[in-house]
């Protein structure tokens, strides 16, 4: 091949590449991204699959406007599974408004119900959608292309009071990187999935109960194994996070983000390299 045509077939692929709207390095690596989105004192997490799929998982307290005017940001159309990770207003409170804004395929939440507003708000959205709620419960997968996903809690059935261990938690792995989304899941439930056979080991952790106490044991962190971790936290009453978290995880070498503190936390894999960004 002569030194002219090679030039000709590189000049056209460049051509044709810009045409497109891609780099040759941007179609031989599909990313995935993980957006733990700052909505003060609650939870919202949305994750853009390297298929192009979108997850949910809480928005946050009660009203979601703020998480809606995110995923709009984020040129989102629709969402391919929600999950409310469990009753609590911090949760899933700004889910109703989610519902009405987006097309909605799927919606994953544990079976224990509230007596709460915000609850029967989401469940009049869930039914106004004419969705049914899917069971997140242990050994459940989430049929997504391109990932692994699965729910390793909750486990076993606890008091109706006990609304923290109800938590859906789910395993997310993409390549060699994965996640692991704990809600609020606190000791008894941490100590049921370490009973489990289900793999907990995860680069990015979601601190369990925005760094409360009575989660995130050594034990569960020895299991996981994290190298990076996010708590999701606002202005609150409750001491969150609390000290002995922070002096547990600095104790473990593990690179903590607050969102109270960083704002929107943001990684991205292509699932062999994991990298990480903060914007306020």
């Amino acid at each position: 091949m002569t030194h002219k045509l090679i030039k000709v077939i590189t000049s056209l692929t460049l051509s044709i590449s810009l045409l497109f709207g891609f780099s040759s390095a941007q179609a031989a690596t599909k990313e995935m991204k993980v957006h733990f989105i700052n909505v003060g004192q609650g939870d919202a997490v949305y994750i853009k699959t390297a298929a192009g799929e979108d997850i949910l998982i809480d928005a946050g307290n009660k009203d979601g406007s703020d998480v809606v005017a995110y995923l709009k940001k984020q040129k989102v159309k629709d969402i391919e599974v929600m999950i409310a990770t469990h009753p609590d207003a911090d949760h899933l409170g700004g889910l109703d408004e989610v519902l009405h804004a987006f097309k909605v395929k799927s919606v994953y939440a544990p079976k224990v119900s509230h007596t709460t507003i915000a609850y029967k708000e989401f469940l009049t959205a869930v039914k106004r959608e004419g969705l049914k709620i899917k069971t997140a419960k242990s050994d459940v997968s989430v049929p997504l292309k391109g990932v692994t996903a699965k729910f390793v809690a909750p486990i076993k059935t606890y008091a109706k009071s006990d609304l923290n261990n109800w938590s859906a938690v789910l395993h997310m792995k993409y390549g060699k990187k994965s996640f692991l989304f704990t809600g609020d899941a606190e000791a008894k439930s941490e100590a049921d999935m370490l009973k489990s056979k289900n793999s907990l080991k995860a680069d990015v952790l979601k601190v369990g109960h925005h760094g409360a106490k009575t989660s995130t044991g050594s034990n569960f962190l020895k299991a996981v194994k994290p190298t990076y971790a996010v708590i999701s936290v606002g202005k609150n009453g409750y001491g969150h996070p609390t000290s002995t978290i922070i002096k547990r995880l600095k104790a473990y070498n593990i690179k903590t983000y607050r969102t109270d503190k960083s704002g929107h936390v943001i990684f991205t894999t292509n699932g062999s390299k994991l990298s990480v960004k903060t914007v306020k």
